[in-house]
């Protein structure tokens, strides 16, 4: 485990990373949700990288990258086949360990998840990303990261609940 200054500023980044999150996964709007994991990410990977998860950083910055294409080619299999491509050489060239699979489990659902659904099945996929990224931070040490994606989860269940029931009271309005 990372000692020192890196640990602290590795636990700031995750704390700013989860304060993201909450406000993304609260949204009932796919476009803010993707904006704000954008933001999120970006504090994800430079905390990935204080506590030296190479791999985990790597794929972090490649959400940056897979959120804005989902966002410009959304259902492209071609985009999204790259997206995972990318990451398999990331992942190849930053490998240190089995502590890096769940990382990398986490960087195939949301990619998946992103190009390819929507509203609630969108948020169950991101959902158990975040379980993945969260047993991620737990193997590198980060309470804020830890605590991020366990209130992503709990915030992601929250705004499903809210679209099914949405999707009850006005059918046809809500997908």
């Amino acid at each position: 485990m990372v000692e020192g200054y890196n640990a602290l500023a590795g636990q700031f980044f995750g704390l700013v990373s989860l304060i993201l999150c909450v406000l993304a996964f609260s949204s009932k709007q796919d476009d803010r949700l993707l904006v704000l994991l954008l933001s999120a990410n970006v504090a994800f990977a430079i905390q990935f990288l204080l506590f030296e998860s190479w791999t985990a950083a790597a794929l972090s910055l490649l959400v940056i990258l897979r959120i804005a294409l989902a966002r410009r080619y959304p259902g492209n299999k071609l985009a999204m086949t790259m997206v995972l491509a990318a990451s398999a050489v990331a992942a190849l060239f930053t490998w240190q360990g089995w502590a890096d699979l769940p990382a990398i489990v986490a960087m195939v659902l949301g990619t998946v998840g992103m190009f390819l659904l929507r509203g609630i099945p969108l948020r169950i996929v991101l959902g158990l990303a975040a379980s993945s990224w969260a047993l991620s931070h737990i193997l590198v040490g980060s309470v804020g990261g830890t605590l991020a994606e366990a209130l992503v989860i709990v915030a992601n269940s929250i705004t499903i609940y809210r679209l099914y029931r949405a999707k009850q009271r006005y059918p046809g309005v809500i997908d």
